[in-house]
């Protein structure tokens, strides 16, 4: 799984587009490892690129906040660039679109699942908050183009191949960006639907506490008796119980062979 992973920079060298970071293998950089915070529904992580990222999550929808360090040489203009791409790198086609009045990236893929045979389609929407809008477009290989907005990959495009779409920005106010993420595997419209009701105020802070109080809920009904336990094997216990209810997901609503309200939990990883 892993799917559109979403990368931020905070500005080109020269503010030149072509400069940025485009394939996966460039964009790597190196973390703080004093950085890494993980707990239920929350992870924020520092990168040496200045870029500080937090991010939390819904059901259907996951919001980032980065979070840009100054630079000395040059204004910031943050970049933000989707990734038609997924973990173990297993796409067999692609496409991404960009709407550039408001920015939102929209894109599409089909991959194999973790396990088992077959493949899937699934479909990403992308908005922006924080920051006017300098440009869009869309990039392939370590060529962007601003003067388009659609690309399709096929079957033919290496799925080692890093290709998706961007938005780029002017300096923000507070040197914060906030990326709102939908996904579904019914439909692009379906992706954005489900992060608008899911998070309509790209509030961070309030969907972080709902989040933490969503696995709370389902936590507090574990109890355990700790006397003589050490606090490596408690964490090892609580780890485990935490993983239990990550699959199967609640995928109701989202299976493309039916339309239905009933509830309904499965696994791409299965």
């Amino acid at each position: 799984m892993g799917n559109f992973p979403i990368f931020a920079q905070g500005n080109c060298p020269h503010d030149d587009i072509n400069q940025c970071k485009w394939q996966q293998s460039d964009r790597a950089a190196v973390w703080d490892r004093e950085s890494p915070e993980a707990r239920p529904g929350y992870f924020s992580i520092s990168l040496a690129n200045g870029v500080h990222a937090k991010m939390t999550t819904t059901n259907r929808s996951a919001l980032y906040r980065f979070t840009f360090n100054e630079p000395s040489s040059q204004p910031l203009s943050p970049v933000v660039l989707l990734d038609l791409m997924d973990l173990p790198r297993s796409r067999r086609s692609g496409s991404a679109d960009v709407d550039r009045s408001t920015g939102r990236l929209t894109g599409s893929g089909t991959f194999s699942p973790s396990f088992g045979i077959g493949s899937y389609k699934s479909y990403v929407c992308v908005d922006f908050k924080g920051a006017e809008l300098r440009d869009t477009g869309i990039w392939e290989r370590n060529q962007p183009d601003i003067s388009r907005r659609t690309l399709n990959l096929g079957s033919d495009a290496s799925s080692f191949l890093s290709a998706g779409a961007f938005a780029r920005f002017h300096a923000p106010k507070d040197n914060n960006i906030l990326v709102r993420v939908g996904v579904s595997f019914i439909s692009v419209h379906q992706a954005c639907s489900n992060a608008e009701r899911e998070q309509p105020d790209f509030d961070f802070e309030g969907t972080v506490s709902a989040a933490e109080s969503a696995w709370r809920k389902k936590l507090d009904v574990i109890s355990v008796d700790a006397d003589g336990v050490s606090s490596d094997l408690q964490t090892v216990f609580w780890s485990g119980a935490y993983r239990t209810f990550i699959s199967p997901q609640d995928y109701t609503g989202e299976n493309p062979l039916w339309k239905s309200d009933e509830p309904y939990y499965d696994s791409y990883y299965w």
